[in-house]
């Protein structure tokens, strides 16, 4: 039994120190943000609603159903059947049911049905377009990571440059090879890569929090993530497409357009449900009813008699004919107008606000392409020139202070190399994504 519980045991550390140890691809942050997100969970219950609202203008068109009981008591002088005034107290019970169906409302109900569901679908596309701004957020931040573990691993590279060169010079020093003034200055040159490379974990660090939180994860305790391989982490793409492509690409397939033309017509339902109002409603009715009267001090059927001979049913057709009404209707349809200009301008102002992100992204792409390859090649001239003054340093050719320059240099244009990298991986994944394309590398 001892033996079961030792093996349940470790195979619950076991599972746990791998759930711990789990990486996260950019597919998965993404799909767990959409998951967990508040924001899109209260954009969904926005698209909820307009569920509900599309149903009850549908239901608008059933017949309706009432019913009705009423008690009065009554008591005071009244009149009598000879002409006089007595006290009297009188008490009625009475009981109806009733319904009615519209049978012409102005073209309301359907109308209000098409607009409902006009409503409905631009919510969901808003739905969509929340969970695409979560993308661009989760992939941006995945990003930014990927980015500060490469400044780390530079910041290690040159903390391990520089604390070789210190144990060479201590060893130096103690040959009399050397000065105690140069060893004190790669000591400090040492102590300035220590804190750089502090600030680079601290970055990283801070990276990792802003993902998690975006992912609505309680801690960045244990979280990692996938480290593409740099050598198929990057493909500089012959030609891009040019802005004008994609955005007529963009204009048929991203949500907060498809959103915008969606509400554009229903500001045109909205002008017919106003106008409605201009024209005569119909409706049929039935019901049934019954009651029960009686006066204290006089003689009076039993209730179940009345309530029997009483019972009437009913059924008829009611006309409203709108004559006046304070111009409030022609109002209506006014002011339904302006919200459709409005509703016209904002579609146009969605549209040039995509045209110019689509812009914006293009020529950032296209300028961290041109920074990527001269980047590689400032990195590979001063990762030369690195090496041949290292090796001018350790054979006494030349100066700690030419020795650390080169290296300065060299570590510069490495930083310099991956920061181009990673943000023309980043633009063009964002410029595929306009195209309707899932955001991945």
């Amino acid at each position: 039994m001892i033996s079961l519980v030792l093996i349940v045991l470790l195979v619950s550390l076991a599972s746990i120190d791998c759930q711990a140890q789990q990486q996260w691809t950019l597919r998965q942050c993404m799909d767990y943000a959409i998951e967990h997100n508040i924001s899109i969970k209260q954009q969904d219950n926005v698209r909820r609603q307009q569920e509900l609202s599309l149903s009850t203008s549908r239901n608008s068109r059933l017949p309706d159903l009432s019913a009705s009981a009423s008690e009065n008591y009554s008591f005071g002088r009244a009149q009598t059947l000879d002409g006089t005034y007595s006290n009297r107290n009188t008490n009625s019970t009475s009981f109806s049911i009733g319904t009615s169906v519209p049978l012409f409302t102005g073209f309301q109900i359907p109308n209000q049905i098409k607009l409902n569901q006009l409503n409905l679908e631009a919510a969901t596309q808003d739905l969509e377009k929340a969970k695409n701004d979560i993308r661009m957020q989760v992939a941006q931040a995945y990003v930014q990571i990927l980015y500060n573990m490469e400044i780390a691993d530079v910041a290690c590279r040159q903390l391990a440059i520089d604390s070789a060169q210190v144990k060479r010079l201590e060893a130096f020093v103690e040959n009399g090879k050397a000065s105690q003034a140069q060893l004190s200055q790669q000591q400090a040159t040492l102590a300035q890569a220590q804190l750089t490379a502090t600030q680079a974990d601290n970055n990283l660090q801070l990276s990792v929090l802003a993902l998690t939180q975006l992912l609505e994860l309680p801690s960045p305790e244990g979280f990692s993530i996938v480290r593409p391989d740099n050598t198929s982490l990057l493909v500089l793409h012959s030609s891009l497409p040019s802005p004008d492509a994609v955005y007529q690409e963009a204009l048929t397939i991203k949500p907060e357009v498809r959103a915008e033309q969606l509400r554009l017509s229903a500001a045109d339902k909205s002008i017919s449900i106003a106008k409605a109002a201009l024209y005569p409603k119909l409706y049929f009715n039935a019901g049934l009813q019954t009651n029960y009267y009686k006066t204290n001090g006089m003689q009076a059927e039993s209730f179940a008699s009345q309530m029997k001979n009483n019972f009437a049913q009913y059924l008829g057709v009611s006309l409203n004919v709108p004559i006046f009404n304070r111009f409030a209707t022609r109002n209506n349809v006014r002011s339904a107008r302006i919200d459709r200009e409005n509703r016209q301008l904002q579609f146009d102002l969605v549209r040039k606000t995509l045209y110019k992100d689509i812009q914006q992204v293009y020529y950032n792409a296209v300028a961290a392409g041109s920074k990527y390859e001269s980047s590689k090649q400032a990195q590979q001239s001063s990762q030369d020139a690195f090496k041949l003054t290292q090796a001018k340093y350790e054979n006494g050719k030349a100066s700690i202070t030419e020795f650390n320059e080169a290296k300065n240099n060299y570590l510069k244009t490495e930083s310099d190399l991956v920061q181009a990298r990673y943000e023309y991986l980043y633009q063009t994944a964002l410029l595929d994504f306009y195209r309707g394309r899932d955001l991945n590398f």
